[in-house]
């Protein structure tokens, strides 16, 4: 089984490594029994499975969940069942791999128009006559 992020990207099963910790948060008496909190670990650094280009903004993206060897760190515990809470980080880290693969558009960088340049030129002389004619008022001594 692997997970399918994009139809170009799929993981293979065995880059990801989950253990399963005891969560906090809704379960009742079985809380403080039952490890249902899912740990999902995934090496983007050495992953065979995503792109050059894609790994390096899902590092990106990833900011604290990316420990310094480049392990991609998802925490799932919303859920009362080991399953759900699973599946849940198992979702997260395919949006997050989704949202990296889409490049960002390139900037186009503009100029200002002849208009905008004589909008602001104009608001500066105003603004300048306006400080001039201050110095020069009667009855400011």
């Amino acid at each position: 089984m692997s997970l399918e992020c994009t139809p170009s990207i799929i993981i293979d099963e065995a880059e990801l490594e989950e253990s399963f910790v005891r969560a906090s948060g809704p379960g009742g008496q079985n809380v403080n029994k039952v490890a249902t909190a899912v740990q999902l670990r995934f090496d983007v650094r050495r992953s065979p499975s995503l792109p050059n280009a894609v790994a390096i903004r899902l590092m990106k993206l990833a900011g604290r969940r990316l420990t310094a060897d480049g392990v991609l760190v998802i925490t799932a515990q919303a859920h009362r069942t080991q399953e759900r809470n699973r599946a849940e980080a198992r979702e997260r880290l395919a949006e997050l791999v989704r949202e990296a693969a889409v490049p960002p558009k390139p900037r186009r960088p503009t100029r200002p128009t002849l208009a905008s340049k004589t909008r602001r030129l104009d608001a500066k002389t105003r603004r300048g006559s306006v400080k001039r004619l201050r110095g020069s008022a009667p009855g400011s001594e």
